[in-house]
């Protein structure tokens, strides 16, 4: 055995076959439901597997999945690992060209979508040539793309035994990011690497196992009754892999179609969920208002935790929770497809002293040219070592300007600039390719956009670097009000942030929209935010 993750998840299913693993909700208010065991979802996952097998679809090749969260999409990637196949994520959000990209980039050779996808599936597949197989979830108003199989019928018809060759711990996993900018690129990692740097190597607060055998020991060893709530869409790593580490724990995932924050909370009370996953204020702020309003007296007393990564929650999102659920404890994460989990937020994390991390003992922020650890308070960029990707797939220019070797183990640099103090404490700047030069100075979006939700009036904001003939590049922010709020004005937005932050960083461009454009896990979508405020000039201080 080794550190391989379908390994992995047998030794738990055959350790815990009665245990309850996966709990999937459809639609809220259908009522419609699905709960498996782990000798359930084991099973579930050999039948695909073996279908893929039989398909031609064999170890190596990458299986798209294109689907909203559901049974299907963690079947689908548990059984590309069985076969020893790569899962490849696909963003459901993107079009026709974004996709035709995609299938194209990552090579796919299978791909498993939902119905309600048909329309650009039918689109995008016949100009991608490595496609030969589809599966089809779901019905749809229509027939699909004539070559796909229905998974039922596939599920139906595959074995439910085992009976796979022995798997390796370089078995390849591939998490396609399309960051805040830019075209997808897929993350090549090795199941091992990925094992302890995204999934805590069996266990994210303490120890990591010191052999494969030893995390089902642990499992036998302990209870159950942690119920994990990854809330966002698993085609985003983060919540597969909180998924992951999950089933790594022997514990129960409950999983909803898509994000309704109303039908969330009723399943926190109904399923007494225990550890809440979320990406950013996108996320958590819905569920605030509605924990102030119309549930407000709905049962949330099961949550231990609520963890947010892949975006930062600001101050007053924060504070707003604390108040509405104490007992629970809020854990600001900070990771990326890059590197897994770096660290968690700092208790004084926030706009006065930044957002500041008490990393793992694999981050440090180091010199972007010489690439050796940066001094205490000099600008870097962070970065991590030891079990770190292989590169981008297909993209070894962008490979080479990522990773790099050095003091004998593998790095990765990081798109944030940071400092790190006296005492190991990271305050990230931004995403250095975010960062807004205007005069000569530098202007980190993220900083900024802590500042405007701090305003009380101010549901969502995002900040973007316009083109400006005096300063080069000028600030501007795109502001989200509150509902109802009609009285908010780009003068009060701009006399807020006076009071924290320096003059040249403050918006000099203010525009007001109906609603933020974000990726349906709450990553914020910078072009939008660029192209919205460099169409606008009449809010210009």
């Amino acid at each position: 055995m080794e550190y391989n993750l379908a390994d992995l998840f047998e030794s738990i299913a055959d350790t815990v076959p009665g245990r309850e693993a996966l709990v999937y909700l459809d639609h809220p208010g259908t009522g419609r439901e699905r709960r498996l065991g782990y000798a359930g979802l084991d099973e579930a996952a050999n039948r695909i597997g073996h279908h893929l097998l039989d398909s031609g679809i064999g170890p190596g090749e990458h299986v798209g999945l294109h689907l909203y969260n559901g049974v299907e999409y963690l079947q689908t990637v548990l059984a590309c690992l069985k076969i020893r196949a790569v899962p490849v994520n696909v963003n459901y959000r993107y079009t026709e060209e974004e996709l035709v990209h995609l299938y194209r980039d990552a090579d796919l050779a299978a791909l498993v979508f939902d119905a309600e996808f048909d329309e650009r599936v039918a689109a995008a597949v016949p100009r991608t040539d490595t496609l030969r197989h589809l599966l089809r979830v779901g019905g749809g108003d229509g027939p699909g793309p004539a070559s796909a199989v229905p998974f039922a019928e596939a599920e139906a018809a595959g074995s439910a035994a085992r009976g796979f060759a022995p798997r390796s711990a370089d078995d390849r996993f591939i998490i396609y990011t399309g960051g805040t900018t830019g075209l997808p690129k897929g993350v090549m990692w090795r199941q091992e690497d990925l094992f302890f740097s995204g999934l805590g190597g069996g266990a994210p607060s303490g120890e990591p196992i010191g052999r494969p055998e030893e995390l089902a020991e642990r499992v036998a060893a302990g209870g159950e009754g942690l119920v994990f709530f990854p809330a966002p869409p698993l085609m985003h790593g983060t919540s597969t892999l909180t998924t992951f580490v999950a089933l790594h724990y022997g514990q129960k995932v409950v999983l909803h179609r898509k994000f309704t924050p109303e039908e969330v909370l009723r399943t926190v009370e109904k399923e007494r969920v225990t550890s809440l996953s979320l990406v950013g204020d996108a996320m958590l702020r819905p569920l605030i208002d509605a924990l102030s309003g119309p549930l407000k007296d709905i049962d949330r007393s099961s949550l231990i935790t609520v963890s947010s990564s892949g975006a930062i929650l600001s101050d007053t999102v924060r504070t707003r929770f604390a108040e509405l659920v104490p007992h629970a404890m809020l854990l600001n994460n900070f990771g990326s497809s890059e590197s897994g989990f770096n660290g968690t937020a700092t208790e004084d994390s926030g706009p006065e002293k930044g957002f500041r991390l008490r990393v793992n003992t694999r981050t440090t922020v180091v010199d972007p040219v010489t690439l050796e650890p940066a001094a205490p308070g000099v600008p870097g960029r962070l970065a991590q070592h030891g079990h770190v990707p292989l590169g981008y797939y297909n993209d070894p220019k962008k490979t080479a300007e990522t990773f790099f070797a050095a003091r004998g183990e593998r790095w990765v640099l990081l798109g944030d600039m940071a400092t790190v103090d006296e005492d190991g404490v990271v305050t990230v700047l931004g995403r250095g390719s975010q960062c807004i030069n205007t005069g000569g100075e530098k202007v980190y979006p993220e900083e900024v956009e802590q500042a405007l939700k701090a305003h009380p009036d101010v549901y969502d904001a995002l900040v973007a670097g316009v083109p400006d003939e005096r300063w080069g590049n000028r600030v501007a922010a795109v502001v989200q009000p509150r509902d109802g709020v009609t009285s908010l004005t780009a003068d009060a937005v701009r006399e807020h942030c006076r009071t924290r932050l320096a003059g040249y960083k403050i918006p000099r461009t203010v525009v007001f929209t109906d609603r933020i454009q974000r990726s349906p896990s709450g990553k914020a979508d910078y072009r939008w935010a660029r192209a919205t405020a460099a169409a606008t000039t009449t809010t210009d201080a």
